[in-house]
């Protein structure tokens, strides 16, 4: 019998490195109008020129208001969406320029766990269905049987019975779902997961769970996560590097205990005043920073400076006509914003 399949090393075994590296990436949507005449009349410029890398076997986070881009970003690393201009060097290799067979194989390597369970599952599959379509379109197991016991093992891997095997999705609680969703990301034996919201369709109290089995998971298998969240403590407790992303750029990139402790962009800064102190003492000290307005439209970003709309410290000197680039302040931190 074949066990799961493990991650594999890649180019670097033995090594670290990075494993996913996004350079320029350029995702723009096009819209049109007229019913005979298909025309282009302008875009979204969903993602607009995001560089980032996440190491092999750790977690970098992707933080950001609704409608940033961040979703849409890691749609496009595994092609889901198309990509504009860019690059996407996943262990070496460019999944951008890939197609066919070549792309397959490559998606076999990265899988995704996406938000909502309860619609990103079948209601007409079984959990063993689910977990062993993967399996059979990738010829992984040389038998219904043998990729059954698979299936089964990666049901053990995220804690649940075997005999939810027989069961429907509709039949489980949301944490369950979502385990599922994990097992059939696992099964394949990816080496790099990227989870999209991968709790905030869950209780508070089911949250913390899911979390755990991620991090049990990645000190077993060496597994490689680009977590997308808009809820920062989410983020805080899972990941290495965090990136703040705005209208379709990063403004931020720093270790996880540098971003929060000390913030320097001034969305950030917003973003982290935003998330409530237990202590009430601490609580009524702090200061609290309200950005004005609501997120530009993509289809219309601000000139200069995509946040000088919202920014506190803006200045039209360079803000409304020049865009930061994001650039190194200190070892591994990089910040967009002419002041800082």
């Amino acid at each position: 019998m074949k066990a799961v399949p493990k991650p594999r090393t890649g180019h670097d075994e033995g090594t670290g490195g990075d494993l996913l590296e996004v350079r320029g990436l350029k995702v723009h949507f096009p819209i049109r109008r007229g019913i005979f005449f298909d025309r282009t009349v302008g875009h979204v410029f969903a993602v607009d020129g995001v560089d980032l890398r996440v190491p092999r076997g750790g977690t970098y986070g992707l933080v950001g208001e609704s409608g940033c881009g961040k979703s849409t970003l890691g749609r496009a690393v595994l092609r889901l969406n198309p990509v504009t201009d860019g690059q996407v060097i996943f262990d070496g290799v460019d999944v951008a320029a890939l197609k066919g067979e070549q792309l397959r194989r490559a998606r076999r390597r990265m899988q995704m766990i996406f938000q909502d369970p309860m619609s990103s599952l079948d209601p007409r599959q079984n959990v063993e269905s689910i977990l062993t379509e993967g399996l059979a379109a990738h010829s992984l197991g040389s038998s219904h049987t043998e990729r059954r016991a698979m299936a089964a093992e990666t049901l053990d891997a995220v804690g649940l019975p075997r005999w939810a095997m027989s069961r429907y999705p509709h039949e489980f609680s949301g944490g369950q779902r979502q385990r599922i969703g994990i097992a059939r990301a696992l099964a394949l034996g990816p080496d790099l997961i990227i989870a999209d919201e991968p709790v905030s369709a869950l209780d508070v109290s089911i949250q913390a769970q899911v979390i755990n089995v991620l991090q049990e998971l990645q000190e077993q298998r060496g597994l490689t996560y680009l977590v997308i969240a808009h809820d920062l403590a989410v983020v805080r407790h899972i990941s290495d590097v965090v990136g703040v992303m705005y209208l379709g750029g990063l403004v931020e990139e720093a270790t996880t205990g540098e971003l929060y402790t000390t913030p320097l962009h001034p969305y950030t800064r917003a973003l982290l005043s935003a998330i409530p102190i237990p202590d009430p003492e601490v609580e009524d000290r702090r200061e609290r920073i309200l950005l004005r307005g609501d997120l530009p439209s993509p289809a219309n970003p601000p000139s200069g400076c995509r946040f000088r709309t919202r920014c506190p410290v803006r200045r039209e000197t360079r803000c409304d006509t020049e865009r930061p680039e994001l650039r190194v302040v200190s070892p591994g931190r990089k910040v967009a914003c002419h002041w800082v």
